[in-house]
């Protein structure tokens, strides 16, 4: 009998497993992955061919496994790509280290969870939906409607009695009315916003790949808050996310204004010039600063 594909994945010097697992491990209402016995299962498709990853962490290399079975080669370069760009293992953090070991703030933070990668979203359209999903509201009703999203529009497959599921496509959702979505709790303005990206995409307006050529930090910002519904914020979160933007800088998220407010011990939230006065250090790692704030919320 062949033995199952593994691919192996060499991480960077400074890259700690279990740190990652415990952000992504943040809500007992995530459905895009699930994380078992040190392992996270994330289901992928290309084309019409469907793969369960099965990554976990040894010998000093993610190493991947395919428990629904051999995949295709091609799907293995997928499997494997998708990886690297959802731990962000391409990226030197030599220089965000450096910079944090010097912040009064940041010292303690990085120092504590030395190795965690930007947890990213690689796909265009669940990182801006997700972000638009997540817009003033709390983080717990956030992941409800995401939930209710994914399970309306989603596709699925179950496993040893485990459903993993895989994210809408934008295609699916710009077929939708507006109406869909509200019976599922979003807003008008929500559903609007995102139905309209998800057209934005199908018309070829938006891309990846034509945000990524761009790379200038301005140039991305103003493209994507032309978008209805996207703002400053929304703009942001998905330039550090998706893509790989490290100068991004979500000033106004208030996941970031509850960490430093807890890590200075402060009464009352800093407010925008403090938070910018406080961050005149951080040009460049903007992203990865705001990143591990938001790592330290989750004991």
């Amino acid at each position: 009998m062949n033995q199952p594909s593994i691919v192996e994945i060499p991480t960077p010097k400074d890259f700690h497993f279990k740190e990652c697992l415990v952000f992504l491990g943040r809500s007992e209402q995530e459905i895009l992955h699930k994380i078992k016995d040190g392992y996270v299962y994330k289901l992928l498709k290309r084309n019409q061919e469907l793969f369960l990853l099965k990554i976990g962490f040894i010998d000093d290399a993610i190493q991947v496994e395919f428990p629904l079975g051999e995949p295709t080669a091609v799907a293995q370069k997928v499997a494997a790509k998708y990886v690297v760009d959802w731990f962000d293992l391409d990226r030197d953090l030599t220089g965000f280290y450096e910079m944090a070991r010097n912040d009064q703030m940041l010292q303690r933070v990085v120092s504590k969870y030395r190795g965690l990668r930007m947890i990213g979203i690689p796909d265009l359209f669940e990182a801006l939906t997700w972000a638009i999903m997540g817009q003033q509201i709390n983080l717990t009703f956030a992941y409800t409607l995401r939930k209710r999203f994914v399970e309306r529009f989603g596709e699925s497959v179950t496993f040893e009695g485990e459903t993993y599921w895989l994210y809408p496509t934008f295609d699916r959702i710009a077929e939708i009315e507006v109406d869909a979505l509200k019976e599922l709790q979003f807003t008008a303005r929500k559903a609007e916003y995102v139905i309209g990206v998800s057209r934005a995409i199908v018309n070829g307006e938006l891309t990846r790949e034509h945000l990524l050529k761009m790379e200038d930090y301005q140039q991305i910002h103003a493209y994507l808050t032309k978008l209805r519904g996207i703002g400053s914020w929304t703009a942001d979160y998905v330039m550090m996310k998706c893509l790989h933007q490290s100068a991004a800088f979500p000033i106004t998220d208030v996941g970031f204004h509850n960490a430093v407010r807890i890590q200075l011990g402060l009464e009352g939230k800093p407010t925008l010039d403090e938070l910018k006065e406080m961050a005149a250090g951080w040009t460049g790692w903007e992203a990865y600063a705001v990143f591990y704030l938001w790592r330290s919320l989750y004991v």
